[in-house]
């Protein structure tokens, strides 16, 4: 019996591990790249109350609010905007807005919730003082892209529907960590979206998240969250939704946008934050979300040491059928999220993800810190 030899070894894992990667895009992704919106009976525009929390926000609240504001919706609506204990203007800016803005309702808190981290005191007695049974949820640094934000995301919702997971972008500006930061975001959405099409819905993002009110009631709220920093969104969402329960609005117009950090620094802070939490989701959703995170990472130094020790003939033409799949299915994709410019360089942003997972796999391990803002 023939015995393998290392480079042979090292290539039929590779073949194994494009395998894998391609069922991800073409089980997954493709739903993503292919997402028709289903076409409803009648279509009914819901009480909406859109709440934001908001602690020394009154920059943006200055330059994103009024976008909320202006929203075109024909049935009542409201904003409910909590001030978490701010000690910059941002109580006077929201005076200001609301002798403009008769839908603007402010919460001013002026004291700390005990042992409660993060922001899912405030945002618990936003849902609370919401007047209305569909919940909209954005933060202080976003802006809706359009004036049928309000809309778009409601329409959504029928009868069994509990969550709606819409996408949280950022704006477009000059530098490679403007592309970074939007190629990681569009990646996550990808995710997150192409799971709950596939009936195993895992995880939202607060910058663009609904749900109704009597979800969270009957569910306790974040109670059984509540001594973990982060997770408002994504671990409330893991925790409740459901293949039932769940559906997916990817519209141009539906998308919010916020500023991305200016440095890597921040940007890493900022998203080693949002990893602790993964560590929480259900068996399934971490079993499905590692193997694609362990076979992204081993993918590009498989091909290299494919290349080097095995046939460079066979490792590319191999490597050609992921190349291809993805380029067609990113491509749709990201046309579809508002990100099309990114798809040139796709395929340096893909290799770049090795890198963004060593340097946030820690994060899975560490401790959140009980800051939110």
């Amino acid at each position: 019996m023939p015995t393998l030899n290392w480079g042979e070894i090292i290539f039929y894992v590779f073949a194994a591990v494009t395998v894998i990667q391609v069922f991800y895009y073409t089980f997954f992704f493709s739903r993503v790249a292919f997402f028709k919106p289903p076409i409803k009976k009648q279509s009914q525009q819901h009480p909406v109350s859109v709440i934001i929390c908001a602690r020394d926000e009154d920059e943006n609240l200055a330059r994103n609010l009024p976008g909320v504001l202006v929203q075109k919706y024909s049935s009542s609506n409201e904003v409910v905007v909590i001030n978490d204990n701010s000690l910059d203007d941002s109580k006077y800016i929201l005076e200001e807005l609301k002798k403009t803005f008769k839908s603007l309702k402010v919460v001013e808190l002026t004291q700390e919730a005990i042992h409660i981290s993060g922001k899912k005191y405030p945002l618990s007695v936003g849902i609370r003082e919401a007047k209305y049974e569909v919940l909209l949820l954005t933060d202080a640094d976003c802006v809706p892209s359009s004036e049928h934000w309000i809309r778009k995301m409601q329409d959504g919702y029928d009868e069994q529907i509990e969550i709606v997971l819409g996408y949280g972008a950022y704006h477009k500006t000059k530098g490679l960590l403007n592309k970074l930061i939007r190629f990681e975001t569009f990646h996550t959405a990808l995710q997150y979206f192409s799971y709950a099409l596939a009936g195993m819905p895992y995880m939202g993002v607060g910058r663009n998240l609904s749900y109704k009110k009597d979800l969270f009631i009957r569910n306790k709220g974040f109670s059984s969250i509540n001594h973990i920093p982060s997770g408002d969104d994504d671990l409330f969402i893991n925790k409740v939704a459901t293949k039932k329960n769940t559906a997916v609005v990817i519209d141009p117009d539906a998308i919010t946008r916020s500023i991305p950090k200016t440095s890597l620094g921040g940007w890493l802070r900022q998203k080693s934050r949002h990893y602790t939490t993964a560590k929480y989701y259900k068996p399934r959703h971490k079993f499905f979300l590692g193997l694609y995170f362990i076979t992204q990472f081993v993918y590009y130094p498989l091909l290299a040491a494919s290349i080097i020790f095995y046939d460079w003939r066979f490792a590319l033409g191999v490597f050609g059928v992921r190349f291809l799949l993805q380029a067609f299915i990113l491509y749709k994709a990201m046309k579809k999220m508002g990100e099309k410019d990114l798809w040139p360089w796709f395929i340096f942003l893909d290799m770049w993800m090795f890198f963004y997972y060593i340097i946030f796999a820690p994060a899975l391990w560490k401790r959140p810190k009980s800051s939110w803002n």
